[in-house]
């Protein structure tokens, strides 16, 4: 338990240091759905600006007016505003690939990180962003096909049998082991974009092999923190449903934008604190030690000085008498 308040509060505090992040993405998803949206808004003016009907989709939603708009020969072509909001979407996870290095560079800092460091960063990791995004979304479509199809088939016994309650628990059962698996590899690709960026891994494969075997090790731990930042996200979204549907009115569209936007700006929180987690935990177990080298200093041996030899001085012979 300690170990998850470590990395919760970690990635918390991370949060709350760099709530900027937040806030430009929040604006950035904000005018990307502005341009998503412009198209089909254009079509519907020439419409409702003109007919008794704009009513009942002002005051109230109703499926069947929606639906004659849609099909009225001066709406257009639904293709129009359905690739206008495909190519924004597209556009938006472009940008998300290409700023998300800079927010984790900005959270392993322990200083606010300076502008040109975070562009820099986002610009040296941004193709490596975009082959790890390629590679998670293959294994994550092929093993969300293969948990429905699976669940779809249970299901279908289930609905064979005598129990009535058998076919409600096999569903409640199997989305749940659908979810924690899908999100196990979240963890799974979110520290491998934390090491890609915070080890400057060129390799993207070593980044991902170091995830997949740092999220077996630390499963529980790890899930356990995202399914706390899930259960708050769920409370958000539960939250703002039961306020639009208390305070919003019909036809306040202020009130609605409001609450909107307030709503999906509290949903990045949970999303920003998962990339927090996944950072702290980076910190404490997939960085490298840093060895210290000690220089080995060799004693030097003391020099001798050898005293000069002394000189005998030998004294002449003394001369023979009588010489």
């Amino acid at each position: 338990m300690n170990e998850n308040k470590g990395i919760l509060s970690g990635g918390w505090s991370m949060v709350m240091r760099n709530k900027r992040y937040i806030f430009w993405f929040w604006l950035l998803n904000l005018v990307l759905a502005a341009f998503g949206v412009s198209a089909f808004s254009e079509q519907a003016h020439h419409v409702l600006d003109n007919s008794l009907y704009s009513g009942k989709l002002m005051h109230t939603f109703n499926i069947s007016v929606f639906a004659e708009m849609l099909s009225r020969p001066e709406f257009g072509p639904t293709s129009a505003a359905g690739w206008s909001a495909f190519g924004f979407s597209v556009l938006f996870f472009v940008f998300t690939a290409l700023f998300l290095p800079g927010v984790f560079l900005g959270y392993s800092s322990p200083y606010r990180l300076p502008r040109e460091d975070f562009f820099r960063a986002c610009g040296r990791n941004l193709w490596r962003f975009i082959r790890l995004l390629f590679v998670s979304g293959i294994i994550m479509g092929i093993v969300a096909g293969l948990l429905f199809t699976l669940h779809g088939v249970i299901e279908k016994k289930a609905g064979d049998s005598t129990n009535e309650l058998l076919v409600p628990e096999v569903q409640l059962i199997g989305l749940i082991v659908i979810f924690l698996v899908m999100a196990t590899l979240r963890i799974w690709f979110d520290l491998a974009e934390a090491d890609i960026v915070l080890n400057d891994q060129r390799a993207v494969r070593k980044s991902i092999s170091a995830g997949f075997r740092h999220t077996w090790r630390s499963l529980g731990r790890l899930l356990t923190s995202y399914v706390v930042t899930t259960i708050l996200a769920a409370i958000i979204l539960v939250a703002g449903i039961l306020i639009w549907q208390s305070w919003v009115q019909p036809g306040s569209t202020v009130s609605a934008f409001l609450v909107s936007q307030l709503t999906l700006f509290l949903l990045l929180i949970p999303r920003f604190w998962q990339r927090g987690i996944a950072v702290s935990y980076w910190q404490q177990k997939m960085l490298a030690p840093v060895v210290q080298t000690v220089p080995v200093i060799t004693p030097i041996a003391p020099v001798v000085t050898l005293a000069p030899a002394p000189i005998v001085v030998i004294p002449p012979s003394p001369a023979p008498e009588g010489a």
